[in-house]
């Protein structure tokens, strides 16, 4: 009888801890989010991600990240990543890419937050791709406490610690420029017109010079026409005195 029951006891196990691991899988497979730091308002937190490969023939080679509601991309910065793959920060999130991983191996990457949200939680939507063009979209929200099929990565927050404050948002910093080279001052296009006149001024110039000359050759005139006067008029006083004399 004991050889009988055996079997039973063992069965029984196995078969539970078979479900568990099918229910248990899809927990697993897909992506997860943790941190040491995942409190509202916390700085400078450290979040760690980890994407499962899925897939038995190819590898990951990029993955997207949307991020959410009051985390910025300018906010966020690379701790580490896959060797070779490079960060880029987009217009809603970033992304990480670069050599292929081998089929099956997960891409584990951390990034720095400059601060979390003042929420309970925070949801990474993202996007897995395979170097055989292969997409997993790990984008849903869990809703009621059930875990959709795709679910997205959830980080759950603890309150604000005491007297936490948000952030002032970071002053972009000033693109480098080239040091000051003196620039030499423009030639002058036009000299003053006190050296070299102008049109107009030269016109005048010439007329002023013209009057100027003119009322000089009227003084010479007027000078030899009174010289000629008196010359005359002495002329007639002196017949006058000769003519009375004789």
């Amino acid at each position: 009888m004991d050889r009988y029951r055996t079997p039973a006891r063992v069965a029984v196990p196995t078969a539970v801890l078979a479900g568990v691991m099918l229910l248990g899988g899809p927990a697993f497979a897909h992506t997860g989010v943790t941190s040491p730091q995942a409190q509202a308002l916390a700085v400078d937190a450290v979040l760690s991600f980890k994407a499962a490969g899925e897939s038995d023939t190819a590898g990951i080679d990029e993955v997207q990240v949307v991020l959410p509601a009051g985390i910025a991309p300018a906010d966020v910065s690379l701790v580490t990543a896959p060797e070779g793959w490079t960060f880029r920060p987009g217009a809603e999130g970033f992304s990480l890419a670069g050599p292929g991983l081998a089929p099956g191996k997960s891409a584990e990457y951390q990034v720095k937050v400059r601060q979390l949200p003042d929420a309970q939680q925070v949801v990474f939507k993202t996007l897995v791709m395979y170097t055989d063009t292969q997409v997993d979209r790990w984008i849903e929200v869990p809703q009621g406490g059930t875990e959709p099929k795709n679910p997205a990565p959830v980080l759950k927050l603890a309150k604000a610690a005491p007297g936490a404050v948000a952030l002032a948002a970071p002053t972009p910093t000033p693109s480098p420029t080239q040091s000051p080279t003196p620039t030499p001052s423009p030639a002058p296009t036009s000299v003053p017109s006190a050296a070299v006149p102008t049109v107009s001024s030269g016109a005048t110039l010439v007329q002023e010079e013209h009057a100027d000359r003119g009322s000089g050759n009227g003084g010479i005139i007027v000078g030899a026409v009174a010289v000629l006067l008196v010359a005359v008029g002495g002329a007639i006083w002196w017949r006058r005195r000769s003519a009375g004399g004789s």
